[in-house]
């Protein structure tokens, strides 16, 4: 622990450690004080999981039915009985049964946070928590925070989009927050492997799902904020008051730190509604900054600029490309800080930093150009990932791109735009269509083209990977952006296995001997 007083000490009341779940906990004490409407038949039900997924119950389980997008858990009640629930929890009126108890609550998730909080033993209490949110930049933020604080036999927690290192082993990611039954459960694992500190990525569909609602965060960042998830959230508007719920308390806890970026309009707008008994550290280029670059020198080889902060002034030597990338370091160094770590300390640790999965990794097998994959998805990051490559160009600059299906068909214009605006040649094509025909995203995507010659739409995105390294040459640079880290394609609620990297790399092998003549 780098900073005991982020640790709310404070204990719970009742004592829910690893063997007292293991040998079932009495719902009565799981009820919370509040939100409960009426209970029948909790006399002597003992609860030893809290489940959200009717498949995913065992005997003894506490099923929450909850309200989503697509299904509704209420219609799956009978066959999480079936399957040997002790009980469900849910906004409507259930009539309880022979050895089965119903909570009717005001909110199914709200519920199950405080419920998942306290059948985990309040992990929250003993770990200090730093919560990250933002459209961009939440993964290499958290990731290089979680590099910044690790020690040799201090592990640091970690949930985000890529994975989640719990300490003593990782699992792959399923979502960038998850669940409360899931997250909790991960945090109190977390606690068990000895971790003290841990960070975690905090997406808008997260808050504004309650799945950390009442989370005891110590520190809180905000990052950025552009244009995405309009599908769900409706406008920027809303958009930006689901980011302010774990900021201004109305997420049911506030943080001791909140960390700003003071380079972004919506985050001057969060400035003025932190409550003041939240600290606030802030970071960017901007001059009244507390953590401020200036003299910013990119290169392609990393970035190198001086940091001005409370502790002074240094000279920052960063493997990382790019000015947006400057914030991320900026913005991990705030966190580092409010979390307890002296900025010299991690000004030495930086330079060793190897990257994320999927941001702007590289693919080389030894060919004569330049192929990366990045998980640029928003217009904001791709256009920042074009315009830093452009630097660092000395030949043409080509994109392979697409646009998810299900999800804010606004973004896709705009994405086509800075496409044509910003590569020398692009080439459209699927990123995940899920249930839509990719045909109409083809049809928003178009209304973006501003020259047909600098534009191919290929449906296939293995074949335009292919046709973009068909043509490369010398000095040029090929971005595959979209998809990052991920390790398949969903289409039509299957996913079906597809990495960047390694299609990629398995094209590149195969055209060896035609770049080798060259």
């Amino acid at each position: 622990m780098h900073q005991a007083s982020l640790k709310n000490d404070s204990k719970a009341k009742i004592d829910l450690s690893q063997d007292n779940r293991a040998n079932g906990i009495p719902l009565a004490d799981l009820l919370p004080k509040n939100g409960v409407q009426v209970t029948h038949g909790l006399d002597g039900s003992l609860v030893f999981d809290l489940v959200t997924d009717s498949r995913r119950v065992v005997p003894g389980s506490l099923f929450f039915a909850l309200e989503g997008l697509r299904e509704d858990g209420n219609d799956f009640i009978e066959d999480a009985i079936k399957r040997g629930a002790i009980g469900v929890v849910s906004n409507r009126s259930y009539p309880a049964g022979d050895g089965f108890s119903s909570i009717q609550v005001n909110d199914p998730r709200q519920a199950l946070a405080k419920f998942s909080r306290r059948f985990h033993s309040f992990p929250d209490r003993e770990l200090a928590l730093a919560g990250v949110t933002g459209t961009n930049g939440k993964t290499t933020v958290s990731t290089l925070v979680k590099f910044l604080l690790q020690r040799e036999n201090q592990p640091v927690g970690m949930i985000g989009t890529v994975r989640y290192e719990l300490g003593d082993r990782a699992l792959p990611s399923f979502k960038t927050t998850p669940e409360s039954a899931d997250l909790y459960a991960m945090l109190r694992s977390m606690q068990s492997a000895g971790c003290a500190e841990a960070v975690m990525e905090v997406s808008s569909h997260g808050i504004d799902q309650e799945r950390v609602n009442g989370l005891n965060l110590a520190v809180t960042a905000f990052l950025n904020l552009t244009q995405d998830h309009l599908d769900y959230h409706g406008s920027m508007e809303d958009y930006f008051r689901a980011k302010c719920k774990i900021f201004n308390g109305s997420n049911g806890s506030l943080p001791s730190v909140g960390v700003i970026n003071a380079d972004c309009a919506w985050g001057r707008r969060l400035l003025e509604e932190i409550p003041p008994q939240v600290r606030v550290m802030t970071f960017g280029e901007a001059l009244d900054a507390d953590f401020r670059a200036r003299e910013i020198n990119l290169s392609q080889n990393g970035t190198e600029f001086l940091l001005e902060c409370p502790e002074g002034e240094f000279a920052v030597s960063s493997p990382l490309l790019g000015r947006y990338n400057t914030s991320n370091v900026l913005a991990a160094f705030a966190i580092a800080s409010a979390m307890g770590q002296p900025v010299k300390q991690s000004l030495a640790i930086l330079p060793s930093f190897q990257g994320v999965d999927g941001r702007m990794q590289e693919v080389n097998e030894g060919q004569p150009y330049k192929v990366l994959v990045d998980y640029a998805h928003t217009p904001d990051a791709l256009g920042n990932a074009l315009q830093m490559l452009r630097e660092f160009t000395p030949g043409r600059l080509q994109v392979v791109f697409g646009c998810g299906g299900d999800r804010d068909r606004g973004k896709r214009l705009q994405m086509t735009e800075i496409a044509c605006g910003m590569a020398d040649l692009a080439w459209a094509t699927a990123d995940n269509p899920r249930t839509e025909k990719q045909d109409r995203i083809f049809r928003d995507m178009r209304k973006g083209v501003s020259d047909p010659e600098k534009i191919q739409f290929v449906r296939d995105r293995r074949s335009a990977i292919s046709k973009a390294l068909d043509r490369a040459d010398d000095g040029d640079c090929v971005l595959i952006a979209g998809k990052g880290h991920e390790t398949f394609q969903e289409i039509n609620r299957t996913a079906h296995p597809f990495d960047d990297r390694v299609v990629a790399s398995e094209l590149l092998r195969n055209k060896r001997a035609d770049w080798e003549k060259c």
